[in-house]
């Protein structure tokens, strides 16, 4: 069952959260970074892209990089930018897109939870960027950034949720990037703070919706600062890292689609005629098509859009991998037809989360940069918790959760 704890969270005065506030630290390079930031010296970004603050260039692996970061955290305390609360509390924090609101709860997950399977993943990590985030959360002795959870929908919670809401909130601002609204409320009554702990305890599973190096890292710290102290008791802050959660039948997936630098020597009619083997090719003419339904794929080829649907027989729909587009598309087109083999390490193929729009798709393969692109229709929800349940794990790139959540409206101190 899963455990959850309130917390002390460390967070901006509700007059300065625009200022401090910011975009994930894995949504954008150092270049966007240092723009965004721009001279707003109370940025987050100097705590999670710290490079920043130094030449253009600076490997933000460095050393001195990390420990700006640790400097940074301490300069916005000490600056009153931000101020720890004074009571383990827990927050709701609510996002806004095109008119659909989803609710989380910001809560401190169990260090166990992660290792023991409880806390599910879906995706593999990578130890180069696990090792990068650990280096974060050691150095600032905090988790700076949020994990994004989902649980199952849980009627209590959204009961005690709901009567939250309808009272003004703590923070409530538009991010100007995006247009999506973001609002926090402070959970304080001890009675509920109870409801919330022991509504969680009766959980199965947590599953990790996005952030799966930020839960590896933060989990991997907590587990080395318990193995590191001798009078380790299982009661100290580092036994938690700070996640929201949300219901899953609030969250979307949006679609991740592909796009690939070449057709592996075949001409646009050859690779036509070799996907006509496993999928139904339909031409569609000029104007944008999307995927209508599971199995069905758009490509965009010379100008032209065209429906790919996958024949009976190549996709297995009792194999919780195999029935999935990504699957279906990795298998039957980028390796057997073009020859890509390993969606990590490939050069001739990228990504492009469906946030951009089908167009950037287009954009791409117009301006020569690209051969072709495919667009393939969301996971859903069950398919993910299906997965995770079974111990399975999704293949590369294949969720893109929006909106994003923010980074610095709370933060959690490990000590």
């Amino acid at each position: 069952m899963a455990v959850v704890k309130p917390f002390k969270g460390v967070r901006p005065p509700k007059n300065l959260v625009e200022k401090v506030q910011s975009r994930p630290y894995d949504v954008l390079n150092s270049d966007e970074a240092r723009a965004e930031a721009g001279d707003n010296e109370m940025s987050l970004y100097h705590i999670i892209r710290p490079e920043i603050d130094f030449p253009v260039g600076t490997d933000e692996h460095e050393p001195q990089v990390y420990a700006k970061a640790a400097e940074n955290f301490a300069k916005f305390q000490k600056e009153g930018w931000l101020v720890q609360d004074d009571k383990e509390q827990y927050y709701i924090y609510a996002q806004t897109m095109n008119g659909k609101t989803q609710y989380g709860l910001v809560v401190c997950a169990y260090v166990d939870d992660y290792m023991n399977g409880v806390i599910k993943k879906h995706e593999l990590t990578r130890k180069d960027k696990e090792e990068d985030r650990m280096k974060h959360v050691r150095v600032n002795d905090a988790n700076i950034e949020p994990v994004f959870f989902a649980y199952p929908d849980n009627d209590a919670l959204d009961a005690l949720v709901a009567k939250y809401v309808t009272d003004a909130p703590e923070y409530d601002f538009t991010a100007q990037l995006d247009g999506f609204r973001h609002q926090l409320w402070v959970i304080d009554n001890d009675d509920d703070i109870r409801v919330i702990t022991e509504e969680f305890a009766s959980m199965p599973a947590l599953y990790i919706a996005d952030g799966h190096h930020r839960s590896a890292a933060a989990a991997l710290v907590g587990k080395e600062k318990a193995d590191n102290n001798p009078a380790h008791k299982g009661n100290e802050e580092y036994n938690y890292f700070m996640a929201v959660c949300f219901p899953s039948s609030q969250l979307t997936i949006i679609d991740y689609n592909r796009v690939v630098k070449d057709l592996n020597g075949l001409s646009a009619a050859q690779f036509l005629d070799a996907l006509s083997a496993d999928f139904e090719v339909e031409a569609k003419g000029s104007d944008i098509y999307k995927p209508c339904a599971l199995h069905n794929f758009a490509l965009y080829l010379e100008g032209v859009w065209y429906s790919l649907t996958a024949k009976p027989g190549t996709y297995d729909d009792s194999d919780p991998i195999g029935v999935l587009d990504v699957t279906i598309s990795s298998n039957l087109i980028l390796d057997k037809i073009l020859g890509i083999k390993d969606l990590r390490t490939s050069k001739r193929v990228d990504f492009v989360g469906g946030i951009r729009g089908l167009g950037e798709l287009e954009r791409r393969v117009d301006s020569g940069e690209m051969k072709a692109a495919l667009a393939l229709y969301p996971v859903s929800m069950k398919q993910l918790v299906d997965i995770a349940d079974t111990g399975n794990i999704m293949p590369p790139k294949t969720t893109w959760f929006e909106p994003k959540l923010r980074s610095g409206l709370v933060i959690h101190k490990l000590s």
